[in-house]
């Protein structure tokens, strides 16, 4: 049997193998947390944290305020631009 067929079927071999193993080791960080974890639990965390409760008109007005300016950026540039090449001889 050539050599590469049979490092081919000794490193499938290894991976059934290791595969198959009932007791697979917990990596570094997982034990690392666990020990951190036995003398000091974590405590709850809430998948969702609850919203800030800031005031409902403050935070809308300043998205509003912040559309505002920025459309009308865009609108002085366009106009800019259109007095330019009126301006610009032919």
């Amino acid at each position: 049997m050539p050599e590469h067929e049979q490092d081919g079927q000794e490193r499938e071999f290894d991976l059934r193998w290791a595969d198959s193993a009932e007791h697979k080791e917990p990596s570094a960080r997982a034990r690392m947390l666990a020990a951190r974890w036995k003398h000091n639990p974590p405590g709850p965390v809430p998948f969702r944290p609850e919203p800030d409760h800031r005031s409902r008109g403050r935070g809308s007005r300043s998205s509003w305020v912040s559309t505002a300016v920025v459309l009308g950026c865009v609108a002085a540039v366009i106009v800019l631009l259109g007095y330019i090449n009126f301006r610009a001889p032919y």
